[in-house]
């Protein structure tokens, strides 16, 4: 690998070299092995794009015609040396037209178009149409400044009246060679994106590669160059030539209908995404061709046809996913009209809507048990994120259905769940609540007058299996607000819920809903207390995960919150004594994995308890009660009563970071939701952050301390123990700096153990490693800009040390990132830049952006 990298970089400077207009030429000898023959044409793409001006302008014909002999001499391949040749040519004539080569392209054409007696013909003519393929792909990839770039799209679009005849010539041959006619479908997929005009020619040479779609073999490539030609935004100039495809596109239905039918999913793929193309990208453009009214309503139709295509999605068919954001632009685009053309437009496609209700809700069918048991875990998860696109479509169609939508959602399931004679397929019921909780999720369903039916008729569902069961709490968490303003509906539903936590199947969606039941309709739950608590106390302790168990936490915090205050501190006690008698066994044992994790997790859920239990809400509009300030806060007690033992559990654990955090994460919580409430403990809190942050300096520490002087450094009576910290954090701090080769030798040193190579720690390739990347780039930055000196005397001292900041990196590559970092004092961007190239370096992942490029 050494000897390979040193070829490479040798390889490469002799293609920057002036030697090399010359030494290109020999490496394409016809005796020369492929390989060598590529590097000789992908360096003269190299001089040519990088370095024109060292070629005298005398020279630039004399080159034209080598690249334009060797082309012709490459026609029959290699396939590589011949595009990287065209790739070349293509270059040149971006550097010469329209001055110095006026009618580049018209010359191409002429010097390949080859007469049909000429014995290599065929490989002449696919020469040439590679070449005009790349010709376009090298001017949208070069770096152009903005008005050389105008002149030569202009000037290339000029040249498409030479290449659109030859074009159509090719396809309409009968006689024609497919891989001839799949090559010029994809040249003119090339020059789409220069926004040729869509009239004349240019629409007929469309309407070729739609006679096209007939031949198997250029299927694919016709269907790409159709989708990308009809769907640029420039196209809508050109109505009239809309309005002619649409027949086009409709005269495909059959095919497509064909093709559901015997189960051919890339035909009916590929017709689908040529319809979605023309209806969506120009939906307002064809509304607005109101004498044509018929023919964009047929086009709509047939996009229905495709999001109801048979089977399910992603096993039978993955068609029907392509149409989804149609209709969203069509219910956009009709809703943005005047209101009286609004009118005239609903009139026409508020049916077609409410038959797109009926597909998409037979689309999110669940496939039989059986069948869905055979699926694998990644279908399974296509199929859940299908569903989650169908429910935001069912969201946007309410914005064109209303209400009406609804009451025929209410009406269906009645009708389901009271047809005794012939019960409903579990699939059924299913489908219709989903729909119900899509729409409830998002829109306010409080002045429905559906929505007492259906919390009345929820309790007659008979669940048979998870699917159904987890669509019927999800649906009754959707409700909650809505729950909150009709509290006497409680009863129909909470039972089912708690039935669901108490069953690990349902564990998710059933805390989920509780969670939201319990914020919403907190006041409104005294009733069912008792049971919510008993019922969560022995599932959290046998059967949730650990997110489902925060989750649950801080829905009884919410249900706690609203207690009179006098039941608060007995309810609160009796939930966490358990996990506090666990937490002090697990404070008397000695470290290890299994006893860090269970600590870790029973700080956890107490923090998410904490998190919502906050009773400064009952002082509003209460008469004849103590002020909150006045009795103890029921938090602040219990942490009073717990803070021996989490000390007890900080002095075996201070060294390590997670337990730490977990601890400073009770505090944190408590003090964003008690604010001055927490005014008892801040006292007791300030001595132990001190004796943290001096042990063992740690982030979250730091980050309670910030939140601890937000709150009470304005405060008086608090002012002394913050104070205290502050200074002791400040003096600390300023240690670590001053302790020289213990951390790396300087400040540098410890913010380069921090942010650079992270390679001892378990952040590598994370989220957390590339936002602290940026935040000590900043800090590196303001060093640059501010005291620059400094920066560099302890970026020579910290890069000096063997192996630091790691073993990846040499000390040349450590001397050109200080170099490149001392040089930018004002440009923050690529300073970022510059970080994360060398972090990136420090952890073996150099290659993955630019930044090998500079050595």
């Amino acid at each position: 690998m050494e000897h390979k990298n040193v070829a490479q970089k040798w390889l490469t400077q002799a293609q920057t070299s002036r030697q090399a207009w010359q030494f290109c030429w020999p490496l394409l000898s016809p005796d020369k092995l492929p390989e060598i023959q590529f590097f000789g044409a992908s360096t003269l793409h190299t001089k040519i794009s990088c370095h024109w001006a060292d070629l005298p302008t005398d020279q630039h014909q004399t080159l034209r015609m080598q690249l334009l002999s060797h082309i012709s001499h490459f026609s029959s391949g290699p396939k590589m040396v011949l595009t990287r040749l065209c790739v070349a040519l293509a270059s040149l004539a971006l550097h010469t037209m329209p001055q110095g080569w006026p009618q580049a392209v018209a010359d191409m054409v002429r010097v390949y178009q080859p007469e049909k007696e000429e014995v290599n013909a065929h490989a002449q003519c696919l020469a040439l149409l590679e070449l005009l393929t790349v010709l376009p792909e090298e001017f949208q990839s070069c770096r152009l400044p903005q008005a050389r770039r105008a002149q030569l799209r202009e000037a290339l679009a000029g040249e498409w009246t030479a290449v659109c005849p030859l074009l159509r010539q090719l396809l309409q041959r009968q006689e024609g060679n497919s891989q001839v006619k799949e090559q010029a479908l994809r040249c003119l997929s090339s020059w789409v994106g220069l926004n040729f005009p869509l009239h004349g020619e240019s629409e007929g040479l469309l309407q070729d590669c739609f006679a096209a779609l007939s031949d198997p073999e250029l299927f694919d490539t016709a269907v790409e160059t159709i989708v990308g030609s009809i769907s640029q935004p420039d196209c809508q100039r050109y109505t009239d030539a809309l309005v002619n495809l649409m027949p086009l596109v409709l005269g495909l239905h059959d095919q497509l209908k064909a093709a559901a039918r015997d189960g051919d999913m890339e035909t009916s793929h590929g017709i689908c995404r040529i319809a979605v193309a023309l209806g969506e990208t120009h939906s307002r453009t064809l509304l607005e061709q109101v004498e044509h009214w018929q023919g964009y309503l047929a086009l709509v139709n047939m996009i229905l046809f495709c999001t109801g295509i048979p089977g399910h999605y992603p096993v039978n068919e993955t068609t029907s996913s392509l149409t989804l954001t149609f209709w969203y632009t069509l219910q956009d685009d009709i809703l943005s009209f005047e209101e009286d053309k609004q009118v005239v437009y609903l009139q026409v496609y508020r049916p077609v809507y409410f038959q797109l209700v009926d597909v998409l809700l037979h689309k999110a069918h669940f496939p039989s048990e059986q069948d869905y048991t055979s699926w694998s875990s990644d279908d399974k998860e296509q199929f859940r994120i299908y569903r989650v696109d169908i429910s935001d479509t069912l969201m946007y169609v309410y914005e064109i259905l209303g209400a009406e939508l609804l009451s025929k959602l209410y009406d269906r399931l009645g009708r389901l769940l009271m047809d005794t004679e012939r019960p409903a397929a579990w699939q059924d019921t299913e489908a219709l609540l989903f729909g119900f909780q899509a729409i409830a999720e998002t829109i306010d369903v409080n002045y429905s007058d559906v929505i007492p039916g259906l919390i009345g008729l929820i309790p007659r569902i008979s669940i048979s299996n998870i699917q159904l069961a987890d669509t019927v709490m999800y649906t009754i968490g959707s409700l909650a607000e809505w729950l909150a303003d009709h509290p006497m509906m409680l009863g129909n539903v909470l039972p089912m819920v708690l039935q669901g936590l108490v069953k690990a199947e349902l564990s998710v969606s059933s805390v989920s809903t509780l969670k939201r039941i319990c914020r919403e309709c907190r006041h409104d739950l005294a009733p069912y207390t008792h049971d919510i608590m008993t019922v969560s106390q022995v599932s959290v302790t046998i059967r949730f995960t650990n997110s489902q168990c925060m989750w649950l936490m801080q829905g009884l915090g919410f249900l706690l919150s609203a207690l009179p205050m006098e039941e608060i501190l007995g309810s609160l006690t009796t939930l966490i004594t358990p996990h506090i008698q666990r937490l002090d066994t697990l404070a008397h044992q000695e470290p290890s994995p299994t006893a860090k994790l269970s600590i870790i997790h029973i700080l956890g859920m107490l923090s998410s308890l904490f998190t919502t239990l906050d009773i400064s809400r009952q002082d509003e509009g209460s008469e004849g009660t103590t002020p909150a300030q006045a009795r103890p806060n029921p938090v602040v007690v219990v942490l009073q009563q717990v803070f021996t033992l989490i000390q007890t559990i900080l002095s075996k654990w201070l060294s390590d970071s997670e337990v730490v955090e977990a601890v400073c994460g009770v505090f944190e919580r408590s003090v964003k939701t008690l604010l001055n409430d927490f005014a008892p403990m801040v006292q007791q809190l300030s001595e132990m952050l001190g004796q943290i942050y001096s042990a063992f300096p740690q982030a979250s520490a730091l980050d309670l301390t910030r939140q601890m002087v937000h709150i009470f450094a304005g405060e008086k009576d608090h002012f002394s123990p913050i104070q205290a910290l502050i200074e002791l954090v400040t003096s600390t701090t300023l240690s670590i700096f001053q302790q020289g080769k213990r951390n790396q030798c300087s400040p540098l040193g410890f913010l380069l153990s921090l942010s650079l190579p992270l390679c001892h720690h378990q952040m590598v390739g994370s989220q957390s490693f590339c936002c602290l990347t940026e935040h000590f780039s900043e800090v590196l930055f303001c060093l640059n800009r501010h005291c620059p000196v400094l920066l560099a005397q302890w970026l020579k001292e910290g890069l000096h040390v063997p192996g630091f900041p790691s073993a990846q990196v040499s000390m040349e590559q450590k001397d050109t990132f200080s170099q490149q970092l001392l040089r930018e004092q004002t440009n923050k961007r690529r300073v970022k830049e510059i970080v994360k190239e060398f972090s990136l370096l420090c952890r073996g992942l150099q290659g993955t952006t630019g930044y090998s490029a500079d050595y």
